[in-house]
């Protein structure tokens, strides 16, 4: 009895040991994880959207190393789940604010924000500050859906203004115009909004007769050109013609007279509201100098 008593609190002894050099051991699978999250949230832009969260991970993380160096492995290892809970919290946040912020940016651009979608989105931020991640998210969800219900009615009430055009000039059309009015009437009528402004707006250029091409004249510049009724009607277009003749544009407020010029006729919504958010929110520039704001928009 002796010997087996003996053998039991041996082997008893053995699995403490055991449990607690396992329990000794460092981290290595937690710290990844948390800087992985934490890499992630960064990238994800919650050094802007979420900064309390987000220096939050980042402090509990700086917490487990120090813990690691003082070989306290039960804290770092504490610490480090704590990181990546508070990182993917913060990788919510920015991703749903920067998603709002995104979608009501194009809508201001087309004049179509909704009076409250800020507000909305202000509330969202200080959600965020207070850390109330279901909140904050919550409230920039609903910001962004904001922002693409008014987009769609921009796009449908546009494009219903461009129809009624488009139908004064229907004894102009060939049979392939009369099919394209006929679709963007079918995506009209089906809420379509945005696939309906790109089918009418190519309808209405080939009708009018827009160039393809265009010759600089002394005294032009983008903005003028773009504004010719023969070209997009529209000024702040000009960005369109400077991406399609980067080639020959190196300088987008220097251009000289001669310069033969591509008019692109199959420019996408998204490419046309790009080009007029860029026209409206481009910032100072000094003739001579490439901006770096129309650098970034060449590279989009």
């Amino acid at each position: 009895m002796k010997i087996t008593s003996f053998l039991r609190v041996a082997a008893l002894g053995i699995f403490a040991l055991i449990v607690a050099v396992g329990c000794a051991t460092a981290p290595t699978q937690e710290m990844s994880d948390a800087r992985q999250a934490i890499q992630a949230a960064r990238d994800a832009g919650a050094q802007k959207h979420a900064p309390e969260v987000f220096g939050s991970a980042e402090g509990l993380l700086a917490k487990a190393e120090q813990a690691i160096e003082d070989n306290q492995f039960e804290d770092a290892r504490s610490d480090a789940v704590a990181a990546k809970k508070e990182a993917v919290k913060a990788r919510n946040i920015a991703l749903a604010i920067g998603a709002a912020e995104e979608t009501l940016r194009e809508a201001k651009s087309l004049g179509a924000e909704w009076r409250d979608s800020q507000r909305l989105l202000a509330r969202a931020r200080a959600a965020a500050k207070a850390g109330d991640e279901e909140k904050a998210v919550k409230l920039a969800n609903m910001a962004k859906r904001q922002g693409e219900d008014a987009i769609a009615q921009y796009y449908l009430e546009t494009a219903k203004v461009m129809l009624m055009e488009a139908e004064r000039l229907k004894g102009q059309m060939s049979p392939d115009q009369l099919a394209d009015y006929k679709d963007a009437e079918a995506a009209y009528r089906n809420q379509e909004g945005r696939k309906a402004y790109d089918l009418i707006s190519r309808l209405l250029a080939s009708l009018k007769g827009g160039v393809e091409r265009y010759m600089v004249v002394r005294g032009d510049n983008l903005w003028d050109i773009s504004g010719n009724p023969q070209v997009y009607d529209n000024p702040y277009q000009w960005p369109l013609i400077f991406k399609a003749n980067a080639d020959a544009i190196e300088d987008a407020d220097l251009i000289y007279p001669g310069q033969d010029l591509r008019i692109t006729r199959d420019n996408s919504s998204a490419e046309i509201d790009a080009a007029i958010y860029h026209a409206r929110t481009r910032g100072a520039w000094e003739l001579g100098v490439v901006e770096e704001s129309d650098r970034a928009f060449l590279n989009r």
